[in-house]
C-alpha cells in the first residue's frame, strides 16, 4: 500500500513546514477626494444669478413688460433678468457633476439621503411660504387646496420652488444609470422612475373619466435639464487647460451671448426658455471663464461657507425679494434711479438671505430649513 504523503517512514504523521508569516496587506487609504473651489465659486455664482434675475422680473412685470409704461424700469429689468439667466443651466450642471463625478451616489440608501435632504427644506418652506401668502393676503385660493396642489408639485405661490421638482427627478435618472453602469440592479429606484413618468398621464386619465378636477403633476424635468446635467458634469470634470488657459475668451462669448439674449427677450419672446440656443451659449461662456480657476487661499474658507449656504439662500430669498420691491419698485423710475435700484435690490435681497441661512446654520437648522 502506498504510504500517504503526509506520513513519516517511521509511521507517524510528519509535520508540515508551516508557511512563512505574511505581513497583513497594509489598508489601502481612501484617495484624497479634491475639493473644487471654482464650483463653490459657481455655485454661489449662481445663487447671485438667480436674485439678479428675479429681482429684474420684478421690474419687468411693474412695467407691464412693456417699456411704453416706464422704460427706465423695464430696460433695468430687462438687462438684470437677461444677465442672471445663466444661473438655472449651472445649477443643473452642478448637480450632474455631483452625482457622476464628484460625489457619486453608491446605493439607493444614499440617494435617498440625499432626497431627503432635500425635500424636507421643501417641504418645510412651501409650508412658509402658504403662511407667508396668507398673512399678506396674496393667496388667491384657500391655503388647503394650494397645501394639496403643493404635493404634485404645483409652486404656487412660491415659485422658485419649480426647479427642486425637476432637480429630484434629474438626479434620480442619473444615479439609476450611474449604478445599473455599475452593475447594480436599482430596481426600486427604476419602478420610482415609472411612477413618475407615468403619473402626468395617469392623471389626465382619471380626470376624463372621473370627471375630478386633478391636480397638475409636475415631479418631472424637461430634456434641457438632463442634457445641461450630463454636459455640465463633462466640462466640470475635464482636467485644468483642456479648453485653454485664456478665460477672456469665454467671457467675450458670455458677454456676446447676453446682448443676444436681452435683444432676443425684447424682440422676441420674454421670458427666454432656458433650452434657447443663447442661454445654452451664455452659461458655457460662465463656466468655462471659471472652470478651474483659482481661489486664492485666504478666500477658501469664507467662499466655502458662502457656497454651503447658498441652498438656504435660494430657499427665502424669493420672502426677502418680494417685500423689498413691493415697497420700493415704482414705474415712473428715472435711468439713474433705476438702476441704483436695481443694484441695491438685489444686494440687499442677497445679504439678508445668506445672513438668515447662515444664522439658521449656526444654529443647526439646516436639516430643516436647507
Amino acid at each position: 500500500m502506498t504510504m500517504p504523503s503526509s506520513v513519516s517512514p517511521a509511521g507517524t504523521p510528519a509535520t508540515a513546514p508551516s508557511p512563512e508569516p505574511t505581513p497583513k496587506t497594509a489598508l489601502q487609504p481612501r484617495p484624497i477626494r479634491e475639493h473644487r473651489y471654482d464650483i463653490d465659486l459657481i455655485r454661489l455664482l449662481c445663487s447671485v444669478g438667480v436674485i439678479l434675475c428675479h429681482t429684474g422680473s420684478a421690474f419687468v412685470a411693474t412695467a407691464g413688460r412693456t417699456p411704453f409704461e416706464g422704460p427706465a424700469t423695464y430696460w433695468a429689468g430687462l438687462v438684470a433678468d437677461s444677465a442672471g439667466r445663466f444661473a438655472v443651466p449651472l445649477f443643473f450642471a452642478i448637480a450632474g457633476w455631483v452625482v457622476l463625478v464628484g460625489a457619486p451616489v453608491r446605493d439607493g440608501r444614499r440617494l435617498w439621503k440625499r432626497i431627503v435632504r432635500i425635500v424636507v427644506p421643501l417641504a418645510v418652506w412651501t409650508a412658509l411660504y402658504l403662511v407667508w401668502g396668507r398673512l399678506r393676503s396674496t393667496n388667491d385660493d384657500p391655503i388647503g387646496d394650494l397645501a394639496l396642489d403643493s404635493l404634485f408639485a404645483s409652486v404656487r405661490p412660491a415659485y422658485h420652488l419649480w426647479y427642486l421638482y425637476a432637480y429630484i427627478p434629474v438626479i434620480m435618472l442619473l444615479a439609476f444609470a450611474a449604478m445599473v453602469k455599475a452593475g447594480k440592479r436599482p430596481w426600486g429606484l427604476g419602478a420610482a422612475l415609472l411612477v413618475l413618468a407615468a403619473a402626468p398621464s395617469l392623471f389626465g386619465d382619471v380626470s376624463s373619466v372621473t370627471g375630478l378636477d386633478m391636480p397638475r403633476f409636475g415631479w418631472s424635468f424637461g430634456l434641457y435639464q438632463v442634457v445641461y446635467a450630463v454636459l455640465g458634469a463633462l466640462l466640470l470634470a475635464a482636467p485644468a487647460g483642456t479648453f485653454g488657459r485664456r478665460q477672456l475668451w469665454w467671457l467675450l462669448l458670455a458677454g456676446a451671448a447676453l446682448a443676444a439674449v436681452v435683444t432676443y427677450q425684447h424682440e422676441v419672446h420674454y421670458a427666454i426658455p432656458y433650452a434657447s440656443v443663447l442661454v445654452a451659449l451664455f452659461s458655457g461662456g460662465v463656466l468655462l471663464a471659471l472652470h478651474r480657476v483659482r481661489v486664492p487661499e485666504r478666500l477658501r474658507p469664507g467662499l466655502t461657507r458662502l457656497s454651503n449656504a447658498s441652498f438656504g439662500a435660494y430657499m427665502i430669498h424669493v420672502l426677502v425679494l418680494g417685500v423689498l420691491t413691493e415697497a420700493l419698485i415704482t414705474v415712473d423710475l428715472t435711468w439713474v434711479a433705476a438702476s441704483a435700484l436695481m443694484a441695491g435690490v438685489t444686494a440687499g435681497t442677497t445679504i439678508l438671505s445668506f445672513a438668515a441661512a447662515l444664522l439658521w446654520t449656526r444654529l443647526g437648522l439646516t436639516r430643516l430649513l436647507g
